[in-house]
């Protein structure tokens, strides 16, 4: 076999086990999809590792800030504020706690 010949075979086999494991979640998951436990995941996820990263970055930056604890505390206090008084709006109540904390690190 020639080296080229070799090589386009590599190719090929690499693309083929690289598309056969992204198809098989796929496979696996229409088969689970009327399971109970699959929606119950479904639902409950999303909000418990957006709670957990939530919680993981507010330890660190409580760790991180020492004395200066209460920035996050204010930061996250403006960015639940604006998240309930603004019609749920993700990215404006983020931007707003961003802008917040930025601020606060910046002018005190």
């Amino acid at each position: 076999m020639s080296e080229t010949m070799y090589l386009i075979a590599a190719i090929a086999f690499g693309g083929l086990i690289t598309l056969g494991l992204r198809a098989l979640p796929f496979a696996m998951l229409a088969k689970l999809r009327k399971s109970k436990l699959v929606k119950s995941l479904g639902e409950w996820m999303p909000a418990g590792i957006i709670l957990i990263l939530a919680v993981v970055v507010l330890v660190g930056e409580f760790q991180v800030r020492g004395s200066n604890w209460w920035m996050v505390l204010v930061a996250t206090a403006v960015t639940v504020a604006v998240h309930l008084t603004c019609r749920r709006r993700v990215l404006l109540s983020v931007a707003a706690g961003t802008a917040c904390y930025v601020l606060l690190v910046n002018f005190f």
